[in-house]
């Protein structure tokens, strides 16, 4: 069998071959793509693909080459100098040119196991490394925000510390209307800062909502208890009772029950931007009864208990009797 030596190449000598990589249709651009374009779809694909948010097996592949692709795109002249490569199909092994190695040198002393990018990235190198310029995403941070209930509808800003090295890092955070408890926010390229061009990092927010001393939360509904004077629940009446934007009045039908939920539309939880109303407010009916009555009104209470038909525990009768 004959065996097969890999020779080194000398001082700016391009000897050994390459594998091509179309770096535009890995970003999914045009080849006459603006770098505003090439920015954009680079980000998308980074986060996308990032090993912290993706789960794929391909995941960190597909992000080491969106990367790649980037940092030989974003430079002008690395640029022009893989345009001048011409097109071919992506896997095909090639070496450049002689009239390419003359126009952009690469420095070093040895071409073994170079690929397209370190190829790219040595061109005119002085004493840096082959991946020195890559683009390297900020970093993410998490945190947990305790909010009330009325910043929750409304919305708030919220200063937060971040452990970004000795110093730490210190944000101003704005929590948008109409967050629930337990929700997680994702607050894009707010995190670290990116090196190299790299997208900047996430902050993912996770929000508890404190109890409430008066209102109970289901989603964006909220339910309070409503107490009533028997003859309120009787009679019906217009109370004043409390929503998260201040106190309305509420009509209680007459012959309301203990337990009834009377119901007052778009005055719950907000749902933020988008909705032009939040959640509904449910009043809870319980009714209570006086402990101490004047003379005048124990008299009223046995008369009326005299004169009523009212009997709660008999059995209703079948309609039609």
């Amino acid at each position: 069998m004959q065996r097969v030596h890999r020779r080194r190449a000398g001082p700016n000598c391009i000897g050994q071959q390459v594998k091509y990589k179309d770096y535009y249709a890995v970003l999914g651009v045009p080849h006459d793509a603006t770098l505003e374009q090439i920015r954009k779809a680079y980000r998308k694909l980074a986060r996308q693909h990032h090993p912290d948010m993706s789960k794929a097996p391909d995941a960190e592949a597909r992000f080491k080459d969106a990367a790649q692709a980037y940092a030989a795109l974003k430079d002008p002249e690395k640029r022009a100098a893989y345009d001048e490569l011409g097109r071919r199909p992506p896997g095909e092994e090639f070496a450049p040119p002689p009239q390419w190695r003359s126009a952009h040198p690469v420095d070093g002393a040895a071409f073994d196991d170079m690929d397209l990018a370190d190829l790219l990235a040595a061109l005119h190198r002085q004493q840096a490394s082959p991946r020195a310029t890559m683009p390297r995403a900020g970093r993410d941070f998490e945190a947990t925000a305790q909010i009330n209930l009325g910043e929750a509808h409304r919305g708030t800003v919220l200063s937060l510390r971040f452990d970004d090295g000795a110093d730490g890092l210190t944000l101003e955070v704005t929590v948008p209307p109409g967050v629930t408890d337990g929700q997680k926010l994702r607050l894009r390229g707010k995190g670290g800062k990116g090196s190299h061009g790299g997208i900047d990092g996430d902050i993912y927010l996770h929000i508890h909502v404190a109890a409430d001393p008066v209102f109970r939360v289901d989603g964006h509904d909220l339910y309070f208890d409503l107490t009533l004077a028997p003859w309120e629940a009787v009679l019906g009446a217009e109370i004043e009772v409390p929503t998260l934007d201040g106190p309305v009045l509420l009509g209680v039908p007459a012959g309301t029950r203990s337990g009834r939920k009377l119901r007052l539309r778009g005055r719950g939880l907000g749902k933020g931007k988008g909705h032009t109303t939040g959640g509904d407010l449910y009043a809870v009916v319980r009714i209570d009864v006086p402990t101490t009555l004047s003379a005048r009104e124990q008299a009223i209470f046995q008369e009326l208990a005299s004169i009523s038909t009212f009997r709660p525990r008999e059995p209703a009768k079948p309609k039609g009797e």
